[in-house]
């Protein structure tokens, strides 16, 4: 497979992608909050915009945290010593798929199966 020093730079690149995702997640802590309600303060299209905004935040937040948690298994697996192979079948994923996201725990034929 790989040699150290590959997977000392796989490990640098996973953590910079993790704590600019924690980054994003402290900086739009205020789109995920409730929307006020109150009408005499907002309109009720500007009400529903905010709630669209706050929906979507929602979302991105989600997709953050299942990022996040991608990213901590391929931690551990590199830690096991077991990254660069396939979660699912044992088999070696392709560089290229690896330098394309690091974080894949599945070789192309798992991952379109």
């Amino acid at each position: 497979m790989a040699k150290s020093s590959d997977f000392k730079k796989v490990k640098k690149r996973l953590e910079a992608q993790r704590k600019e995702l924690l980054e994003r997640v402290e900086l739009t802590e205020d789109d995920r909050k409730p929307v006020e309600l109150d009408q005499s303060q907002v309109g009720r299209l500007s009400r529903i915009d905010a709630m669209q905004v706050q929906e979507m935040a929602l979302e991105q937040e989600r997709r953050r945290e299942i990022e996040i948690q991608k990213i901590d298994a391929a931690l551990g697996r590199i830690k096991e010593g077991e990254y660069g192979f396939c979660t699912h079948c044992g088999e070696d994923i392709s560089p290229k798929r690896l330098e394309f996201d690091a974080a894949t725990p599945l070789c192309v034929d798992c991952a379109g199966s």
